[in-house]
């Protein structure tokens, strides 16, 4: 009895303590809110309370693009400080490029994301983002590792289509969202670490747990932009944040594990057959020189950013151009009759998969400037990150309106948002174009400040070539062997808010070989 009543007591203390907060943080963002009012500086408008995005939280991104109709630059309150979003192209350009050094990931986004990223590239500023981005850089540079990746996407994507085909042959749906997801990784981890994962045959059970941790793990740490109370429920263990430590341990005896394979692979000498030098063995090697600082546990939030960079944004962005193109048939069969030509596949002409991945040479991809067009409108309008966060370092006034920015507020950029602004892109912003890219079928680029998706500046995607050059090898040979078909024509795909635009519900789609 003693002990149940102890336990009563216990809790009621719990409840009072977060009624307490919870009054705290409203009568706080109350006096915020008028402090607001009353100083009438020229700010940005307000929008709201950065409480609306919770309510919102399902379509956050389009409940960020009605916004932006209304103001291109906003901002929503928080007791501490203001969120500022823009979707203005001078603004963004001046953001990350013109005064670059002024606009941070900032404490705030790096206090949410360290659990999952930690001190990797994406969360981070100054010297150890300049030191993992010189070395990245290096390593993309160089025609080694262009040539090998190559090697790896064509082979990933004769496994993929090879999966594809059997579900074609018994008429089987496929859910292609989870074979990208599966496939993108097994290039990642072969490219970017050297280690053969095989986790779209389902060998590596430890990746394919590693993999939905890794995305449920993406989602919950987003939702913390959103929710003001996530310390409390971290500091009692509870709700997401409670699921957020069970999959952190997955992640991390996984990534953990591979750091320790890689070393005893450096040690014997050892490597797999066909491996190059990977990212990670350039990492390891600079580990070696400064033990103190690159520990194990750097290496391993170096490893996640690539993850979210590499498996995520690829196979994400394909999902969504899979999809469109099946809302568009005669797209597909565009880039299908532009793919032939390229690869100059006479009709009669039975190849196998192995054969024509083979031909997708240099040559023959620099000529599917249809392909690439539509891979880039999907992009536009499906950001594999849909909104970027920054803070602000000091004091400044933005170009357009001279909006006053605090020092310590966020300002958020909206790649998603922007795609569907009609004084950005014209009347036609929200349908889906390709031709609104080509100029003579010749593939024309837009100012990386108006298509934001591989972000601009100095912090500059460093492996769009490398997305593009996987999605056009991996688009092209399955739009070679087989035609798409959703299995509900008339279901509307929606996304799950995380960091990355990830389809909510995959994509099950019917596959029909064209040979038959």
């Amino acid at each position: 009895m003693e002990y149940f009543l102890s336990l009563f007591s216990l809790m009621k203390i719990i409840l009072m303590s977060v009624l307490l907060m919870v009054s705290l943080f409203v009568l706080v963002t109350i006096i915020g809110l008028a402090k607001e009012w009353i100083m009438r500086q020229k700010r940005p408008p307000i929008a709201g309370l950065m409480l609306n995005q919770l309510v919102y939280f399902k379509t956050l991104f389009d409940y960020q693009t009605f916004l932006s109709r209304k103001h291109p630059t906003y901002r929503l309150i928080l007791p501490s400080h203001s969120e500022i979003y823009t979707s203005d192209p001078v603004n963004i350009e001046y953001i990350l490029r013109t005064n670059f050094n002024n606009y941070g990931k900032g404490k705030y986004n790096y206090e949410i994301m360290k659990d999952l990223f930690g001190d990797g590239i994406f969360a981070v500023d100054g010297d150890k983002w300049r030191h993992q981005r010189k070395l990245a850089s290096y390593e993309f540079s160089t025609k080694v590792l262009r040539d090998f990746c190559s090697t790896v996407f064509r082979s990933n994507a004769a496994k993929l289509a090879a999966k594809v085909s059997e579900a074609a042959e018994f008429s089987k749906a496929i859910e292609l969202q989870d074979a990208l997801m599966k496939s993108t990784l097994d290039s990642l981890f072969k490219v970017g670490f050297g280690i053969e994962l095989n986790s779209l045959s389902g060998l590596d059970e430890f990746g394919v747990r590693f993999t939905k941790a890794f995305d449920d793990a993406n989602e919950i740490v987003y939702w913390r932009f959103v929710d003001p109370f996530w310390k409390i429920r971290r500091f009692l263990n509870i709700g997401l944040e409670a699921a957020l430590k069970r999959h952190m341990k997955v992640i991390n005896d996984f990534v953990f594990k591979l750091i320790k394979h890689k070393r005893e692979q450096m040690k014997t000498g050892t490597k797999a057959q066909g491996a190059k030098e990977d990212i990670l063995s350039r990492f390891l090697i600079e580990s070696e020189k400064d033990v103190a600082n690159m520990t194990d546990q750097y290496l391993r939030d170096i490893i996640l950013n690539f993850v979210v960079a590499g498996k995520d944004s690829t196979a994400n962005t394909l999902t969504w151009f899979f999809f469109m193109i099946c809302k568009n048939p005669f797209i597909q069969e565009k880039i299908f009759q532009e793919v032939k030509d390229a690869i100059n596949i006479a009709e009669s002409t039975n190849i196998s998969v192995e054969e024509f991945t083979e031909k997708i040479t240099e040559e023959a991809i620099e000529k599917m400037q249809y392909l690439h067009a539509t891979l880039t409108e999907t992009l536009r309008l499906f950001p594999a990150v849909p909104v970027d966060g920054k803070n602000a370092n000091e004091e400044d006034a933005l170009p357009v309106d001279g909006l006053k920015v605090r020092k310590g507020d966020g300002i958020s950029y909206m790649p998603y948002a922007m795609a569907r602004m009609t004084y950005i892109w014209g009347d036609d912003a929200e349908e889906f174009r390709p031709q609104r890219w080509l100029q003579n079928g010749v593939f024309q680029p837009e100012s990386p400040f108006k298509f934001t998706a591989f972000q601009a500046g100095p912090r500059i995607c460093l492996g769009k070539e490398f997305a593009y050059r996987q999605m056009k090898i991996f688009a092209a040979t399955l739009i070679n062997f087989f035609k798409f078909k959703l299995v509900d024509e008339n279901k509307e795909a929606t996304y799950r808010t995380m960091f990355t635009l990830h389809m909510d519900q995959g994509l099950p789609l019917f596959a029909f070989h064209r040979s038959k």
